[in-house]
């Protein structure tokens, strides 16, 4: 885990702005290789995306080769509503940069069958060979996307209901009338964001520092699905002083040194190059390899309970079975002579 501290959400939003330029530029995308990029929606990362278009107009990163998977969308209202996370995207990013219509994915709260939208979602995902960077935010809860506490870390794209909490929190940009609220959207799951090759999520204000205090101080909980990045092996967040309000004087000294002494040893902590630059395609047609069972890596981070949840019934764990009870007689147990 790397926990990046600067002195406002300014300055927090222009490194994660920078980190994905960076990102983009030595990847190299090509349209037969594109950079895959997860992106939120959400007061969070608005000046990122601000400072990604004015990055973008000085000539300094493009988006033609890279496709883009949002986390998640509202059900029920149409894609040309004014609060629709479609509209928001195009509103502060996608219509100010080169990135191709066709590769700009948005799940579709408005399918007809909802549930064939999210199994379509991962699809898509893996056809692009998987995210590369998922951009996050958090609510004030922990959550990540719209995976409420309780959700489950092994979940995947999916319809969720909103918490009451979170739908208080959303009101605003509805002219604050609960009623207008959607109640139900479509989101990626904790897994879905924990197989990112890489996750970067952004921080900011005095609101959110108890969420960062129990997800970056106290254990892995469903409660608070943020702390599920614990398990990842290349996650980043990237805070502001406020939203370190609630952690300790020497958790927050600690990263902050890590961070100096690697900047005096000339070390900058990102990806090895042969995972940042990404699984290159390959030139000429091979013979097909014998089928084999994926192992967990740097490149496909895999829990556990991945590979229970996917596995048949018949290689789940069996449960022990207690012996049948047998009555017996004392004399049964004596030796014979």
């Amino acid at each position: 885990m790397r926990l990046i501290v600067r002195d406002d959400s300014h300055s927090a939003s222009a490194y994660v702005a920078k980190y994905i330029i960076d990102r983009i530029t030595a990847f190299a995308p090509t349209p037969a290789h594109p950079f895959v990029l997860g992106l939120p929606t959400g007061s969070s990362p608005i000046k990122v995306y601000q400072i990604l278009v004015e990055k973008y107009k000085a000539g300094e990163v493009a988006f033609e080769n890279v496709v883009t998977f949002n986390m998640d969308e509202y059900i029920g209202i149409p894609r040309e509503h004014p609060e629709s996370y479609h509209t928001f995207m195009y509103t502060h990013f996608f219509s100010h940069v080169n990135v191709h219509p066709r590769n700009i994915h948005i799940l579709n709260g408005n399918a007809p069958d909802l549930e064939a939208e999210c199994v379509a979602y991962e699809a898509a995902i893996k056809a692009r060979g998987g995210i590369d960077l998922f951009l996050g935010g958090i609510g004030p809860d922990g959550h990540v996307a719209f995976n409420e506490p309780g959700s489950s870390l092994a979940s995947r794209t999916r319809v969720k209901t909103l918490a009451y909490d979170t739908i208080i929190a959303n009101s605003r940009f509805f002219g604050n009338d609960i009623e207008k609220v959607p109640k139900m959207a479509l989101t990626v799951g904790v897994q879905t964001v924990l197989e990112a090759r890489e996750v970067v999520i952004i921080i900011a204000g005095a609101h959110k520092a108890l969420a960062l205090q129990k997800c970056i101080e106290e254990g892995v909980n469903h409660m608070w699905t943020l702390s599920a990045l614990q398990m990842h092996p290349h996650p980043m967040i990237v805070v502001d002083e406020d939203a370190t309000l609630e952690l300790k004087v020497k958790t927050v000294r600690y990263f902050k040194s890590i961070e100096a002494v690697a900047a005096a040893q000339g070390f900058e902590q990102i990806l090895p190059s042969k995972v940042r630059t990404g699984p290159r395609p390959i030139s000429k047609p091979l013979e097909p390899a014998p089928e084999v069972k994926e192992e967990p890596s740097i490149l496909l981070p895999k829990p556990t309970t991945s590979t229970l949840l996917a596995a048949p019934a018949t290689e789940y764990p069996v449960r022990s079975h207690t012996p049948e009870l047998i009555p017996d007689r004392m004399g049964s147990r004596i030796a014979a002579r």
